[in-house]
């Protein structure tokens, strides 16, 4: 929105955004969007939850991009990647079904900034804007596209994309894809992958064979643990229901590359395995059963496909494995890395035939059977450990002192009881939970992320916390309530 006189807000002008070239088609949604699409239809509608957004800075350096280069570029990117060009219609029997469009038209909003410094804050507050609303799926391109421009200068592109469309993985290829098109007029060979063919295969003998695999794993994984994390409500849920709490630490990035490289895991299987055993310890079971997103990227040909091939994984923690009262957190991390690994290759299934297995299980057991506990390590290129020496006890006190903890964010509904998402970079990562109040009260929500940062911050300082002391981590008082 932009101000006019007398402080009236106007709509920023939209100029139009035609595309046409590719072919037309339709099919049945890939494994990825009907997962999607079933969490949509237990969010809305909240659903806006889902959507992924991101800032493309054009004005550092390169070639100036005006409105009319960028709207050239926007068209070829669309043209370029069919996800863009799809919508989500009711087929027979009132089963959703991609339909691919080969022309049609977008807008992109524009923003002007008479200051290049309040660039930066104008193409935040833009994205803001256009990721708050849902999609219409049926009826909307599943991309908004908006931009900041200063002195006929293009500075930022916006980009905010509806989950059915792209995943995280998919919506950096956009933006690579984007800076490519927009500076110099080509990005290179179009992936080979498009979402319509790979919805074919998935349904096809050799796809079904693969998805009842993936779900083999899943159903050894379920009998190997109790049948949710969070069983029981422990105090009457709050007004929204589902709180997000953050921590934000400088201490995490450090204790986890050191963890990580002295027991050869990845950082993520670190803050995973901690997560895990946290949950377990906190209910009392000897078992964790925790549903990572699998980003499914390995298959030749879907490293640069757009669309959303993320699915959930199935991660089981056998802490019963690490017996003795000696036994530490550390201790649990050779055992977590094959299982994070296996869950991972099985994350490719349709989510058809995982809530038919959930409800076997559920008939066997005589009870619901689903984790509900997540994890999202969203940071999509994990590096290496630097070399070096571990940080030292002091040097991780320092930077735990800049550690912060807040309550960023409430929600009225998500399908979830504990959500953990991970982001950051080498100064800092972000921890945030969304949890269930009912079940995780906001003090226990901001508890599990200070003893998430306890478990590997002393660890990695050569104190692991023996698996018998977790309970009392959770129950550490000091958590704001």
């Amino acid at each position: 929105m932009t101000a006019a006189a007398g402080d009236t807000l106007v709509p920023d002008p939209a100029a139009p955004v035609p595309f046409a070239g590719g072919r037309t088609g339709d099919a049945p949604l890939t494994w990825g969007q009907r997962a999607i699409w079933h969490a949509i239809g237990r969010t809305a509608p909240n659903d806006h939850y889902f959507n992924i957004g991101r800032v493309l800075p054009l004005a550092d350096r390169g070639a100036v991009v005006d409105l009319h280069r960028l709207t050239g570029a926007l068209a070829a990117l669309v043209v370029r990647h069919e996800a863009l060009r799809t919508r989500i219609a009711s087929g027979d029997g009132g089963a959703p079904r991609q339909r691919l469009y080969s022309q049609g038209q977008l807008e992109v909003r524009v923003h002007d900034v008479p200051e290049r410094a309040g660039a930066p804050g104008a193409a935040d507050a833009l994205l803001s804007s256009l990721v708050a609303r849902r999609f219409d799926y049926a009826d909307e391109w599943p991309v908004r596209f908006g931009a900041v421009r200063h002195e006929g200068r293009i500075t930022h592109v916006v980009m905010a994309l509806c989950h059915l469309a792209a995943d995280g993985h998919a919506a950096e290829v956009l933006v690579r894809d984007l800076r490519l098109l927009a500076r110099r007029g080509s990005a290179g060979p179009v992936c080979a992958g498009n979402p319509l063919d790979l919805a074919h295969h998935q349904a096809s003998p050799a796809g079904r064979r693969s998805g009842r695999a993936a779900l083999a794993h899943w159903e050894r994984g379920l009998r190997a643990a109790p049948p949710t994390m969070f069983p029981t409500p422990v105090a009457e849920p709050r007004t929204p229901r589902f709180w997000t709490g953050r921590l934000v630490s400088a201490a995490l990035p450090r204790a986890v590359d050191a963890l990580a490289a002295a027991h050869r895991v990845s950082g993520s299987t670190v803050l995973l395995t901690a997560s895990a055993a946290l949950v377990a310890a906190g209910q009392g079971h000897p078992v964790a059963a925790v549903m990572p997103i699998a980003g499914n990227r390995a298959a030749e040909g879907h490293r640069t496909l757009v669309t959303t091939l993320s699915q959930d994984a199935l991660f089981v923690l056998r802490m019963d494995e690490v017996a003795g009262p000696d036994a530490g957190f550390t201790d649990l991390l050779a055992g977590a890395w094959p299982a994070a690994l296996a869950g991972y290759r099985a994350a490719a299934y349709d989510p058809a035939d995982w809530d038919a297995l959930l409800e076997r299980a559920a008939v066997e057991r005589g009870t619901e059977v689903h984790p509900y506990c997540c994890f999202n390590d969203m940071r999509l290129v994990e590096r290496p450990a630097a070399p070096g020496r571990a940080p030292l006890p002091d040097e991780l006190a320092a930077l735990r002192r800049r550690s912060v903890l807040d309550f960023p964010a409430t929600q009225d509904r998500v399908a979830c009881r504990y959500c953990l998402h991970v982001s950051g970079d080498d100064s800092a990562l972000t921890v945030t939970l969304t949890a269930d109040t009912a079940f995780l009260p906001p003090d226990t929500i901001h508890a599990h992320l200070r003893a998430i940062e306890e478990v590997v911050v002393t660890a990695s300082a050569g104190n692991p916390p023996l698996l018998t002391e977790l309970p009392g981590l959770l129950a550490a008082e000091g958590a704001v309530r």
